[in-house]
């Protein structure tokens, strides 16, 4: 309630902003009311390409959701003081994360009563069922440590006992969502480009780089817009957890080359060739590949940089690459890259459509 008292006062300004956001919204309802009278046949996707930019963007955001950890673990096992501001931001970004992850199954699904077929008929050998599951209670954990937490914040006074293992719950919890979704992709056999047994920890290491990496702009906006300000060591501290995270996913990724085009195996081969250099005359997701190469590049140099790590200008213009280029890595080529070619050596390129770009950023909205 004192949240939603916060949200309708503000200037003309804000109220403009507002609205822009609401007709967005609506667009991308208005974009997803059509997919729903014509089906699919209106997105990209095809017989080869099943997962598309829905499923890109789900992957993507619930390594957000699951990045709010890096807060949370620092400020409630460690009593790391500093990080009491950001932790209320990581557990908002945290419950906006998963919100979205939940609606870009919902438009995936093509029909919403095909959602509760998950909850009507569980199957627990599923990784579906396990992923809905580790989302639905790391939403409900979210939710309940933020209203406590609020609350006692509003009262002045400590958070009550009882709370803290709930803390300590959404710890390890946090982990498991990303690395369950990890094994939607490398369970599946028949995909040669997510059979390997780091995508749990390449999910991971990526998230653990893009969510705090959004939170620091979060943090650099917010203070230049209102009165709210974190400090200047919760940001730098996040930076430097920024780097580590960006160091593993390069690493992970370097590792992954090595060991495709070292052992020179053809089914594993042929998805890297298609992303580096294009296959049979398709080269459409190149550019993405090698802007995520470039990208990581820039920013983790500039990121292991003591200098341009400290200055926030730069730091925020790095944050930025570093979001963008794990959005395309995570979001672009590795999903939507493991259908190409097709197990049968097909290609069939992908390209999402009008509607679909609306439905996106209408839920990003």
């Amino acid at each position: 309630m004192f949240m939603f008292e916060k949200a309708i006062v503000g200037s003309k300004r804000y109220w403009a902003w507002v609205f822009g956001l609401l007709t967005v919204i609506l667009l991308g309802f208005v974009a997803y009311l059509f997919q729903l009278r014509n089906g699919l046949g209106v997105t990209g996707l095809s017989r080869d390409v099943i997962w598309g930019l829905y499923i890109a963007q789900f992957t993507f955001m619930v390594g957000v959701a699951a990045s709010a950890v890096m807060v949370v673990l620092p400020y409630y096992l460690h009593n790391y003081k500093v990080f009491a501001r950001v932790t209320i931001l990581g557990e908002f970004l945290a419950i906006s994360a998963v919100t979205m992850c939940g609606l870009f199954i919902f438009v995936d699904m093509g029909q919403p009563h095909r959602v509760l077929n998950v909850l009507l008929y569980p199957t627990p050998r599923s990784m579906m069922f396990w992923d809905m599951m580790s989302l639905g209670g790391y939403l409900f954990l979210n939710v309940i440590i933020t209203i406590v937490t609020l609350s006692a914040d509003r009262k002045g006074v400590a958070p009550p006992r009882w709370i803290r293992p709930v803390i300590l719950l959404s710890i390890p919890w946090a982990i498991s969502i990303h690395t369950v979704t990890a094994f939607l992709y490398s369970g599946l056999p028949g995909r040669s480009f997510w059979l390997t047994a780091i995508m749990a920890p390449r999910f991971l290491a990526s998230a653990f780089a893009a969510g705090p990496a959004i939170l620091i702009l979060l943090c650099l906006a917010i203070r230049k817009l209102t009165r709210f300000d974190v400090g200047h060591e919760p940001i730098q501290k996040l930076a430097v957890i920024v780097t580590y995270a960006m160091i593993l996913t390069v690493f992970f990724f370097l590792l992954e080359l090595f060991t495709t085009f070292y052992s020179r195996i053809p089914e594993d081969m042929v998805h890297f060739d298609y992303l580096l250099a294009g296959l049979q005359g398709h080269h459409a997701l190149v550019p993405w590949m090698w802007a995520f190469i470039i990208l990581a590049a820039i920013s983790l140099t500039l990121l292991i940089i003591p200098s341009t790590r400290h200055n926030e200008s730069i730091l925020a213009a790095t944050c930025g690459m570093v979001f963008v280029s794990l959005w395309i890595e995570k979001g672009i080529c590795q999903v939507i890259g493991g259908f190409i070619p097709s197990p049968l050596g097909s290609v069939t390129e992908y390209a999402p459509t009008l509607p679909e770009v609306t439905i996106v950023v209408g839920i990003w909205t």
